[in-house]
């Protein structure tokens, strides 16, 4: 027997925030067997109520009945919970303060609150939402995630790549802390949800894979505002090579592209969805898509910017970059608005980072 499989996994897991990836994570757990609630706000936690989640696939559409929520106080936690919070990192601080000090249950009343009593996972994008999460719960695993899925309508999920959906890289932050129930946490939780089609691979240390991904989500708010036939290849490098130069400099330590790609290779592969029209589709695309009013480039390109000034340096594409994104959102602009030159030009393609090579 596998010996992800040699544990028998009785866990419910909580999803905070049932969007892109909450939301096909815990449709995709549900649809295996597993015990899962999916939280989230105003119509979308009405649909899913009412009529479940809509998952359109390259190979079919699924609708599936959910158990839902749209606060802290629907869901009487018990110590089988785990909360999985997948947000976006903005609105990541006011989830953990609602979340934090609920009840949880034990069989003869109330053992504790959330943040002494249960594990937490972080599957968002960014290095920040550990560290936030660390202020309010004891357990607290790092996820890094590739999952290539779009929200834009209540109730319904693209999901771009099937059966397998998804791969997470996931470990205890800071590793140090790790300990034997925390390894066996993560086994159950790996047999369970690779069984549903989440790919779970468990490193020694998560934090160079959230890295990677960091470097990787600097594009995102580049392909956001491009225009869809924009070739904006040569940006998208720049703005990720100053990126790196600042880790570096930093003495940060990141997981390759090369690396990233050749573990990727069993995880989910991107094939047409019926009926999506396969444009740019990340993160920040959505949000302004969908005019959430915020997006999280203030987290990512905005880490590289921070890190700089840290360090005495500056790092002037990817501030410009978090500068236009801001100026999008206050101004309603929406995605897909400039052409390749155009986003050159707002960038200031010559400016180059001061952190040495």
């Amino acid at each position: 027997m596998d010996a992800a499989l040699s544990f028998r996994d009785d866990h419910r897991y909580v999803i905070v925030g049932a969007g892109a990836i909450g939301g096909t994570v815990g449709a995709v757990l549900t649809r295996a067997g597993v015990s899962t609630v999916l939280v989230a706000r105003g119509r979308h936690a009405e649909v899913l109520a009412a009529a479940g989640m809509t998952l359109r696939t390259p190979d079919g559409t699924f609708r599936t009945a959910v158990t839902a929520a749209s606060r802290a106080g629907d869901v009487r936690l018990t110590v089988r919970d785990v909360l999985v919070f997948a947000t976006k990192t903005q609105q990541l601080d006011a989830a953990l303060q609602e979340w934090v000090d609920q009840p949880v249950h034990g069989p003869d009343g109330v053992i504790g609150t959330a943040g002494e009593q249960l594990p937490v996972l972080t599957a968002l994008n960014g290095v920040a939402a550990e560290e936030k999460a660390l202020r309010y719960f004891r357990r607290v695993f790092g996820v890094c995630v590739w999952l290539p899925a779009v929200h834009l309508e209540p109730g319904e999920v693209i999901v771009r790549s099937w059966p397998v959906i998804g791969q997470f890289h996931i470990g205890r932050w800071p590793a140090s802390t790790g300990t034997q129930a925390d390894a066996e946490l993560l086994t159950r939780l790996a047999g369970t949800w690779g069984a549903a089609g989440i790919r779970v691979r468990m490193p020694d240390d998560v934090v160079p894979w959230k890295y990677n991904k960091l470097l990787s989500n600097l594009g995102n708010a580049v392909g956001a505002l491009a225009a869809e036939a924009a070739d904006v290849g040569e940006v998208v490098a720049a703005v990720r090579r100053e990126g790196e130069n600042v880790l570096r400099y930093a003495g940060i330590e990141f997981v390759s592209f090369e690396m990233s790609t050749a573990a990727r290779v069993d995880g989910p592969t991107i094939r047409p969805v019926p009926g999506w029209n396969a444009g740019p589709s990340n993160s920040t695309w959505q949000s302004l898509s969908r005019g959430t009013g915020n997006v999280e480039t203030d987290f990512l390109n905005g880490e590289i910017v921070r890190l700089a000034h840290r360090l005495g340096i500056a790092a002037p594409l990817n501030a410009a970059v978090a500068r236009a994104a801001r100026a999008a959102v206050h101004n309603d602009l929406g995605p897909s608005r400039y052409s390749a030159e155009q986003l050159a030009e707002l960038l200031g393609m010559n400016a180059v980072t001061t952190a040495p090579d």
